[in-house]
């Protein structure tokens, strides 16, 4: 016969509660203790998002936006201003999807938040041509099937135009073969300068092709 100690607990029924909580998934409670429920903690009061109003050239055109401070680039054009060109692909500047160029440089916009580009021109896709009034580049990947699901090639498009202006304005690569000397755009530079930009469907070789076309004609 088991004596209950002074709570008026048998040794019994508390290794009978501690076992039942166990399997439970909860620590171990005195019983006597579980019939008197905890009162709730209080609600943590949550601050409003900082929201502040960011003004931007995109695509020609002066946008101002107010904006949860940590908004990146990717999401202020997607879907405060509705231009889904650019992709968000994995959203973490590791496949080049959403790629856009900012004062002529192109970036990652997924990586960069909206806030750090205040007064800065943005062309994305867009702002480069329309089915009817191609950029030269554009045409050209459809001329040599830079392309197969189509989801990667707004970034390359924007990356590949951006990369062409590296070479001209003398921006050396890792395989430049001098540092001080003009680039050229080989199939070697250019491959080279659009491997941040990852195709799945592995278009590459008809990509580059677009590229030295522009290329050529721009020579």
């Amino acid at each position: 016969m088991t004596n209950p100690d002074q709570t008026g607990l048998s040794r019994r029924g508390v290794l009978a509660t501690g076992a039942a909580s166990l399997v439970a998934g909860l620590p171990p409670t005195p019983a006597a203790h579980a019939q008197t429920a905890n009162p709730a903690a209080p609600e943590q009061a949550t601050s409003a998002a900082p929201m502040m109003d960011v003004s931007l050239r995109v695509n020609g055109r002066d946008e101002t936006l107010e904006l949860d401070t940590r908004t990146t680039l990717l999401d202020a054009l997607r879907e405060h201003l509705r231009l889904t060109g650019t992709k968000k692909g994995c959203d973490h500047g590791q496949c080049g999807a959403c790629t856009v160029i900012v004062d002529g440089r192109r970036i990652n916009s997924c990586l960069s938040l909206a806030v750090m580009h205040e007064g800065q021109s943005v062309t994305t896709i867009e702002g480069l041509g329309a089915p009817d009034n191609m950029h030269q580049m554009q045409a050209a990947f459809v001329r040599h099937d830079g392309y197969q699901c189509g989801y990667c090639t707004p970034g390359q498009i924007c990356s590949a135009v951006a990369v062409l202006d590296e070479i001209k304005a003398g921006v050396p690569s890792h395989v430049s073969a001098s540092l001080t000397e003009q680039p050229q755009a080989t199939n070697m530079e250019m491959r080279e300068r659009m491997s941040g930009n990852i195709c799945r469907c592995g278009a590459y070789s008809n990509i580059a092709e677009a590229m030295a076309e522009v290329a050529g004609s721009k020579s």
